[in-house]
C-alpha cells in the first residue's frame, strides 16, 4: 500500500485507536499522526479525549461535533425509509459510519494527509462501512487499518502501548465491546457471545428494567411534516432535542430493547444486543402515518424498497448510486406524510393508539359500516367478476 507522511485516524480513546497512534509511527514509517474524533451525542466528555491523543503522540487532536448533521442528514432520511436490518435493528451505529468517513476525508483534505486510518479489526462490519465509503469519497486515499494486521489480543496491544510510555490505569476491563452515540447503543461480547445466555441489567444504561417501568401507561404524540418527525405531544422541537426527549420517554418504559442473532456482512453470524428507544418509536410511527396517507400500491412497492434501503446501510453502502437513486423515490413519497401519530408506551411496549393527518385517504364515508356509508355495495358483484375471470376461466380450461 505504500508510506503516508501523514495520517487521519479515527479516533475514540479506547485501547485500539490509542496504541494506533504509535503503531503507525513505527510499523508504518508515518511522520505525523492527526486524531480525529465526532461527537455524536454519546455523553463522552470529547475534550479530556482530545488531550490524551496529543499526550499519546498525535500532532494534532480534532474534535468535531457532528450531532445534528448526524440526525437530519443520516437518521431522518433511515426513518423516512421505515430502515430495519433483517426487519429487527434500527441501524442506530451503523448510520454513523458514513459520517465518520466523511470526516476522514474531509480533515485529510483539510490537513494535507495522503491516508486515513481506523481501528477496526477484520471481523466486523465496521470496516467495511468505513473502506468503502471513503473509497467513494476519495478513492485516491490510503486507507490504513493496523488492528486489522496486527494481530495483537487486547492485553497485547496494552503491552505495546506501553513500550511507547503509554499508561493504561484500567487493567481489567469490562468483557463487553460497546458502541454509543444518540441513537442507541450497541452491546456484544463477553456472555453475550453464548446465544443462550439472557443479557443482564448491568448492560442496559438508554431503558430501564420492565420491574423498574411505571405501571402507569404513558402517550406520546409525534408530529411529522414530509416523514420528518417535528414534534412531541404539540411540542415543536429541533431534531437533536426530540430524539434526546424521546429516549428518555421511551427508556424509561423499558422500550427499544433487542436481543438478536445477526448476519454480518463478512458472513458470520454475531449474538448482538441494541438499545435505540426513540429510533424504534419514530419508525414505527412514521410507518403508520404512511398507511393513512400512501396508497396502498406505493406502500406495498415502498416496503421492498425499505428492505434494500435497510440492507445498503448495513453492508456500508451509503454513498452508493443505487442508494442516491432510492433517495430520491423515498423523498417523492414523503410529500403527502404529515400528520400526528400516537404511541402508548407501558412495559417495554410502544403501542399504535391513534393517527390523524389533514392528507388522510381514510375516509369515513367510505370506511364506516353505519347509516352514512356512500359505498357503492352494488358496484362490488361486477368488480368480482371482472377480477376473478382470469381465474375463472384457467378453471373451465382445466377441469
Amino acid at each position: 500500500m505504500g508510506r503516508a507522511d501523514k495520517v487521519v485516524l479515527a479516533y475514540s480513546g479506547g485501547v485500539d485507536t490509542t496504541v494506533c497512534i504509535p503503531y503507525l509511527k513505527e510499523e508504518y514509517g508515518v511522520k505525523e499522526v492527526i486524531t480525529l474524533a465526532a461527537d455524536l451525542g454519546q455523553g463522552d466528555e470529547l475534550e479530556p479525549i482530545r488531550k490524551k491523543a496529543l499526550d499519546c503522540g498525535a500532532a494534532e487532536s480534532v474534535v468535531t461535533d457532528v450531532t445534528e448533521p448526524f440526525i437530519t442528514d443520516y437518521a431522518f432520511p433511515a426513518i423516512q425509509a421505515n430502515a430495519l436490518y433483517e426487519n429487527r435493528y434500527p441501524l442506530s451505529t451503523a448510520l454513523a459510519r458514513p459520517l465518520i468517513a466523511k470526516l476522514l476525508v474531509d480533515t485529510a483534505e483539510k490537513y494535507g494527509a495522503d491516508a486515513v486510518a481506523h481501528g477496526c479489526t477484520g471481523k466486523g462490519n465496521d470496516q467495511v462501512r468505513f473502506d468503502v465509503a471513503i473509497a467513494a469519497l476519495n478513492p485516491e486515499l490510503k486507507v490504513l487499518a493496523p488492528a486489522r494486521e496486527w494481530g495483537m489480543s487486547r492485553e497485547e496491544a496494552m503491552a505495546y502501548g506501553e513500550k511507547f510510555g503509554l499508561s493504561f490505569p484500567v487493567k481489567k476491563s469490562s468483557p463487553y465491546s460497546i458502541d454509543r452515540n444518540l441513537l442507541g447503543r450497541s452491546i456484544e461480547a463477553g456472555p453475550l457471545e453464548d446465544p443462550w445466555t439472557e443479557p443482564t441489567e448491568e448492560v442496559f444504561v438508554m431503558t430501564s428494567a420492565i420491574a423498574d417501568t411505571p405501571n402507569e401507561a404513558e402517550y406520546v404524540e409525534i408530529g411529522f411534516e414530509k416523514g420528518i418527525p417535528t414534534s412531541l405531544n404539540g411540542e415543536e422541537l429541533p431534531p437533536v432535542a426530540l430524539v434526546t426527549k424521546l429516549n428518555e420517554l421511551a427508556g424509561r418504559h423499558g422500550v427499544g430493547r433487542i436481543d438478536m442473532i445477526e448476519n454480518r456482512l463478512v458472513g458470520i453470524k454475531s449474538r448482538e444486543i441494541y438499545e435505540a428507544p426513540a429510533l424504534l418509536v419514530l419508525i414505527a410511527a412514521h410507518r403508520d402515518l404512511e398507511s393513512l396517507t400512501l396508497t396502498g400500491d406505493v406502500t406495498q412497492y415502498k416496503r421492498n424498497i425499505e428492505q434494500s434501503y435497510g440492507q445498503m446501510i448495513y453492508n456500508g453502502l451509503w454513498y452508493n448510486p443505487l442508494k442516491s437513486a432510492l433517495d430520491a423515490f423515498i423523498k417523492q413519497t414523503q410529500e403527502r406524510v404529515t400528520g400526528t401519530v400516537r404511541i402508548k408506551l407501558l412495559k417495554g411496549n410502544a403501542i399504535l393508539a391513534g393517527r390523524k393527518s389533514k392528507n388522510a385517504l381514510y375516509t369515513d364515508e367510505l370506511s364506516t359500516y353505519g347509516s352514512n356509508d356512500q359505498f357503492d355495495h352494488r358496484a362490488a358483484e361486477g368488480f368480482i367478476y371482472v377480477w376473478g375471470l382470469p381465474t375463472r376461466v384457467w378453471s373451465q380450461q382445466t377441469r
